[in-house]
């Protein structure tokens, strides 16, 4: 395991600076290949499918979904393709907090049932208990502890039945996956740079449990995903 959490900043946390439109566009491409190929949508989906499905089975009108720091906004694409295939009344609002970011994933084509909007996940405008189940994929290692916390309890503020985090954790061998990810399959600059940074500074599975727990998530549990990924759980 990499013992020490680090602490640099990635390029892309630090928008516009000197990152070019191109390059910021080249960089969410390889997100969605790398949530795409190597479990970050599936891990998202299979702790969304028992909830969304127990609350289809109760007949309601709408299941809302919010999903923070969306990114390219494949993930809520990928949960509508599963609740289309299920028979699932979902709704997706898929928030950033970088309008950059945004602009890029405003350009993806997105069924009626997606929404994009602006939100800052450490501090949402949303009333209590807003929404059916709330999302955070490939992001919680983008803040610092404290941070985090705010975020985890944000979440929980906001949701009603289901909270899900999907993302890297520190190891070695994701480091070294990260690594050849940015190396081996992709020249874009800001991909090869954050890569193998975000896996430096993720958390582990066990230091996002407890700063869940100190959220006040209830029933808050974490697992290991393949490849080098955990998923947290809790309800608000």
């Amino acid at each position: 395991m990499l013992r020490a959490r680090a602490t640099t900043p990635e390029l892309l946390d630090d928008l516009p600076g000197s990152v070019t439109s191109s390059e910021l566009a080249g960089n969410l491409r390889d997100l969605r290949r790398a949530n795409r190929y190597f479990g970050g949508a599936r891990a998202t989906l299979r702790a969304l499918q028992p909830v969304a499905s127990q609350l289809a089975s109760t007949h309601v009108a709408e299941i809302t979904v919010l999903d923070l720091a969306t990114g390219a906004g494949d993930v809520p694409l990928a949960m509508l393709a599963l609740a289309e295939r299920e028979g699932w009344p979902l709704r997706v609002v898929a928030t950033d907090a970088q309008p950059e970011v945004l602009e890029i994933a405003r350009q993806v084509a997105r069924p009626e049932r997606l929404t994009i909007a602006r939100a800052d996940a450490r501090e949402l405008a949303y009333p209590a208990a807003s929404f059916d189940i709330v999302t955070l994929s490939l992001a919680l290692h983008h803040f610092e502890p404290q941070e985090a916390g705010q975020v985890l309890a944000e979440m929980r503020r906001v949701g009603r039945h289901a909270l899900i985090v999907n993302d890297l954790e520190r190891s070695l061998p994701g480091y070294g996956g990260a690594w050849l990810f940015g190396h081996l399959l992709t020249c874009n600059r800001l991909t090869r740079h954050d890569a193998p940074l975000s896996v430096r500074r993720a958390y582990t599975a066990g230091e996002a449990l407890a700063l869940a727990r100190a959220a006040g998530w209830r029933a808050a549990s974490a697992r290991g995903a393949f490849p080098f990924r955990f998923v947290l759980t809790g309800e608000p």
